[in-house]
């Protein structure tokens, strides 16, 4: 397996929404990153929209990918048949082998047969690039639909990226999202999360820490995936919470992606 960062590892730092910094980290720099820390693939999701790039700006971003040894790997967020078209051709520049695509809760009301419908021409198109589409479990699009239009497509093209958390969201523990979408993942994104009881018995909090540190089930996910290819990509992410501010958050997310980087290299020596 090769291991890759993801974008989503720097929101903050990149910025999201309303949080954006002073000088957020480019496409560039995430490469860089990257390089650093001794990866293999960068993949950039929706919160570093790559369509806001120019074609040119495309190519050099490949360049500088191929001559750090990184492939690229690119993402939307909910599914646009136009933006996914958008996707295809750009990952065409940039030689991408995946397109990662987050289904979510307005993408669930929409029947599972017009959902397939719209996906078999953009399969089609992505494997005339040399490119599988990879559907994310977000967090409220449940497994069990996936899997439904999965088996509608039936493309060796069309598969999951597999998130190890998102879908507790979906009231999915990820022993549940990891049996039913194993079979069809050809992508995965590792993370962490704890659940702390309220200090005064209020229920819980379910939060991010850097992987190994948390309740994620790491090796035993790594055990249902033995079936795929020895060159799938695992994209390493985080949930780091600003609980003390953007500002220490942007300063905490070096260090989170450093430690969750030294434990992923632990859990797959060897694999």
């Amino acid at each position: 397996m090769k291991l890759g960062l993801g974008s989503y590892a720097y929101r903050w730092s990149i910025g999201i929404k309303d949080q954006i910094p002073s000088k957020p980290l480019t496409a560039f720099d995430l490469l860089d990153r990257a390089a650093a820390l001794g990866l293999e693939v960068v993949q950039y999701a929706d919160n570093m929209p790559l369509d806001r790039l120019s074609a040119e700006d495309h190519y050099r971003l490949h360049e500088s990918a191929q001559a750090k040894g990184i492939a690229v790997e690119l993402g939307t967020q909910c599914f646009d048949a136009e933006e996914v078209d958008r996707y295809i051709e750009i990952g065409t520049r940039l030689q991408a082998k995946i397109l990662r695509v987050a289904l979510d809760e307005a993408d669930g009301h929409i029947p599972v047969a017009a959902l397939a419908e719209q996906l078999r021409p953009r399969v089609d198109r992505a494997r005339a690039a040399g490119m599988k589409i990879a559907i994310e479990n977000h967090f409220n699009y449940p497994s069990p639909r996936m899997v439904e239009l999965l088996d509608a497509v039936k493309d060796d093209h069309l598969g999951v990226c597999l998130d190890v958390a998102n879908s507790i969201c979906a009231n999915e523990w990820p022993e549940e999202t990891v049996t039913l979408l194993a079979p069809y993942t050809i992508n995965l994104h590792l993370k962490d999360y704890e659940i702390t009881p309220d200090a005064y018995g209020v229920g819980f909090r379910i939060h991010g820490v850097p992987l190994g540190e948390g309740r994620a089930p790491v090796a035993w996910v790594l055990d249902q995936l033995r079936h795929c290819p020895p060159d799938m990509s695992v994209i390493l992410e985080h949930w780091l919470m600003p609980d003390q501010g953007v500002a220490e958050a942007i300063a905490q997310e070096q260090p989170w992606i450093e430690r969750t980087v030294a434990a992923a290299k632990t859990h797959l020596k060897g694999r």
